[in-house]
């Protein structure tokens, strides 16, 4: 089967606006564009559209949804990587967390929780796996569109890359100060599955 991950369009966050609720910042207009620009690009009717939770990600798969009418759409566990507290940091921009960003990675312990409402890293790591399992079960023509979050799907990637690499490891490298992201806005990453085992294409 194949399942192809789609990061969100920009959004507010993306863009250094203050976030005060993670599940509810929505698109910039440049992210709308781009999610326009998905829904026209797919060349295959897909059998099954996911997103998660996130507005974000809801607004950016509409436009897919809408042109495929008659394929399923669930809401699966794909959501951001919250690894700090939400209350403490709600409000604020990404330069005013960067701090405290830097000791988090820099730590390298993922089975650290910093509070009510985030997660470890090892949690993450087993929230990617349980997608790739629930993924796999499907029938083998099957092709899946997920609509997710950047950190997820470079999550979901680790584990296929690097699947005898233990969780400190995977967690080592994961994030770098000052890089682009991992996973570019609207970017998608496709992943086969056949006898068993993920490959990325």
């Amino acid at each position: 089967m194949t399942a192809i991950f789609v990061r969100h369009g920009q959004s507010t966050g993306n863009a250094g606006f203050p976030c005060h609720d993670l599940a509810e910042i929505e698109l910039t207009e440049l992210g709308h564009q781009q999610a326009r620009e998905l829904a026209a690009s797919w060349t295959d009717t897909p059998s099954l559209i996911v997103t998660s939770p996130y507005r974000r990600t809801q607004q950016t798969a509409a436009r897919t949804v809408a042109r495929f009418g008659d394929v399923p759409v669930e809401v699966w566990p794909i959501e951001e990587f919250t690894y700090l507290e939400p209350s403490r940091w709600n409000g604020t921009r990404s330069d005013e967390r960067m701090p405290h960003l830097e000791q988090y990675w820099s730590e390298l312990d993922p089975s650290y929780c910093d509070g009510p409402g985030a997660e470890s890293f090892a949690t993450l790591l087993r929230r990617a796996e349980a997608t790739l399992n629930r993924l796999a079960k499907l029938p083998a023509r099957s092709i899946v569109l997920l609509f997710s979050h950047g950190q997820f799907i470079q999550a979901v990637r680790a584990v296929v890359a690097a699947p005898d690499t233990d969780d400190r490891g995977k967690m080592r490298g994961f994030w770098r100060k000052g890089e682009a992201p991992a996973i570019s806005n609207a970017q998608c990453v496709k992943l086969h599955h056949s006898f068993g085992r993920w490959a990325i294409e």
